[in-house]
């Protein structure tokens, strides 16, 4: 048969078609030229020799004909090319021959042999890093759904959970506007703080600096990034997020400065790093007012979880300001991770897993990888090295850990509690964390099940992430947005990413989200005597109510409500009818 490509330009669409050589061979040069010199005789000769049966040319222009017309056919498909827009364009215009290559070595497979090798590239970003036999312009009838939008399978997997009508309100009360007033004038005061950790801890940080600098009426210095030293990353706040919108948001709420006036650039800061974690605005106050008022400079570190997280609603509100909607990545990050995550949902709905499988996580969790006894020996001996790095109850089994739900999924277990929960085996997956313990031998269990498996090194053509390259917390918020805008979600084990997207994804309407039930459902896991039947019906009663459906923060004490924004920061928004 014949086969189609597409090439795709900002101006038009040009089709081409390729006939096999069999049936070019089979219509000679000769029996054409004659057919069309048969247009200059008489009619009826003409009619008598081109339907006579016995005729050669007659058969040999009729197999032409039909297959030309077999191959029209299909070419509707280029008239709506299903993949990346402006993919193909983008890697013409790549003047580099390096395949860059994931940390997996997952790599590409770049010709620079011929225009139309190029051009057979387009669909590759997806598909060939991890072996793949399919294109992007191939079938989607598995992917059509009831209401033709692509957000939901042949299998419940792709439903999302009912928002019960839950709607993002932040709406102040009337003190609180009434301070604000007298806030924003502000002009004695200046908080300056200094934020550490990778991007997600920064991020809360970065919450809490504005609602502290609230609670002491002061203006804030865009605050400081303390440098990575594991990653050495250099990036500033205008680096990874949008200064513009961070100020202009918050503009009635707390005077955001880039730098310290004048008046105040000798003044030598009041440093005060001693905040105890669940600090009250009560205790801030009593603690800085006296010396901030004098001395007219505040610095402040080590901020990560000092702030208390059962806030009064107006400062709750704030949080949930300035993590869901003041603080927005910077233009180009956001571009970039809007890009990939348009490659991943070319064909339809996606799954994004945030796989925590590094060597420092099995080594601080006290958990094994369960690869085998050769890992088990490399984490050990990393473990009686460093036992600092050991987190809290060190006293437990490694298996005693698993089974209290503390460990983190392995890919085995990520595989089979997705199965269970339905998820279809064409479903495409993307995955954000750092290089597993063991590598591309770490995530077979996955791959095997799920062949379509991708993290951002896979999907990102060539040079598009080199400007990132030495930039950790960049890298990270690429991973974030991707991950955020998925159609289902899930961690592997908590931590600050998992949370933060958690609770934006609630905020953004409830989309789901998959929370495992790690210490009630690992002991199905081990059960042999199940089947598997028994067991998927089991595993999705268990995970019947962590899909992401609302779930109010005060049902239980101490809960961020960056991560449960309901009810402070969300409410039914009810409509009369008539």
């Amino acid at each position: 048969m014949g086969t189609w490509k597409t090439r795709s330009s900002s101006k038009k669409q040009v089709c081409y078609i390729s006939v096999p050589a069999q049936i070019i061979n089979s219509v000679s040069s000769s029996s054409l030229h004659s057919f069309l010199d048969n247009k200059s005789s008489k009619k009826k000769n003409t009619t008598i020799k081109l339907f006579n049966l016995r005729n050669p040319k007659l058969w040999a222009l009729s197999i032409f004909l039909l297959t030309v017309l077999g191959i029209s056919l299909r070419l509707s498909l280029c008239l709506s090319p299903f993949g990346f827009g402006d993919h193909e364009s983008q890697l013409q215009s790549s003047d580099s021959n390096v395949s860059p290559k994931s940390h997996l070595g997952f790599a590409y497979s770049r010709s620079n042999a011929t225009q139309t090798e190029i051009s057979n590239a387009k669909d590759r970003s997806l598909d060939t890093g991890l072996e793949k036999n399919e294109t992007f312009g191939g079938d989607r009838s598995h992917l059509i759904t009831s209401d033709g939008n692509g957000h939901g399978d042949k299998n419940e997997f792709w439903k999302q959970p009912d928002g019960l009508g839950y709607k993002p309100c932040l709406d102040f009360s009337i003190g609180y506007s009434r301070e604000s007033k007298k806030i924003a004038r502000e002009r004695r005061k200046y908080l300056m703080v200094v934020v550490s950790g990778g991007l997600n801890q920064q991020k809360i940080q970065i919450v809490d600096a504005v609602v502290i600098a609230r609670i002491l009426g002061a203006a804030l210095v865009v605050p400081i990034l303390q440098i990575n030293l594991i990653w050495g990353d250099e990036s500033e706040f205008s680096d990874i997020f949008d200064l513009e919108q961070f100020k202009s948001v918050l503009a009635n709420d707390v005077k955001i400065v880039s730098l310290l006036p004048a008046s105040k650039i000798m003044t030598r800061p009041s440093e005060e790093g001693g905040m105890p974690f669940n600090a009250s605005p009560q205790w801030i106050r009593s603690h800085y007012l006296k010396r901030f008022n004098r001395d007219g400079v505040l610095l402040l570190r080590r901020l990560d979880s000092r702030l208390s997280k059962d806030l009064p609603t107006d400062l709750q509100k704030l949080r949930c300001k300035v993590a869901f909607e003041a603080l927005k990545f910077s233009p180009r990050v956001m571009e970039m991770g809007k890009k990939l995550a348009e490659r991943m949902r070319s064909k339809g709905p996606y799954i994004a897993l945030h796989l925590r499988m590094e060597k420092d996580v099995w080594v601080r969790t006290g958990c094994l990888s369960g690869l085998s006894s050769k890992y088990d020996e490399i984490v050990n001996i990393e473990r009686i090295k460093r036992p600092e790095l050991l987190t809290a109850k060190s006293r437990m089994t490694s298996n005693e850990r698993k089974l209290a739900g503390l460990c983190p999924l392995n890919a085995k277990e990520v595989t089979r509690l997705l199965r269970a929960l339905g998820a279809p085996r064409d479903a495409r997956i993307y995955w954000a964390g750092g290089e597993p313990l063991g590598g591309k031998e770490a995530l077979k269990p996955l791959t095997s099940e799920f062949p379509h498996l991708y993290n951002k090194y896979d999907i990102a053509l060539p040079l598009e992430l080199k400007p990132f390259a030495k930039r950790a917390s960049i890298m990270a918020a690429i991973d974030y947005i991707v991950c955020k805008e998925s159609d289902v979600f899930m961690a592997s084990h908590g931590g600050n990413m998992g949370h933060a997207i958690q609770g934006h994804r609630a905020y953004e309407g409830h989309k789901k989200i998959i929370t495992p039930n790690k210490r009630h459902m690992l002991p199905y896991f081990v059960n042999t005597s199940m089947s598997k039947t028994e067991f998927e019906k089991m595993i999705k009663k268990l995970h019947r109510q962590s899909l992401g459906q609302p779930e109010l923060r005060v049902s239980k004490a101490g809960r961020d409500v960056t991560k449960y924004p309901v009810p402070e920061c969300m409410c039914k928004q009810t409509t009369s009818t008539i």
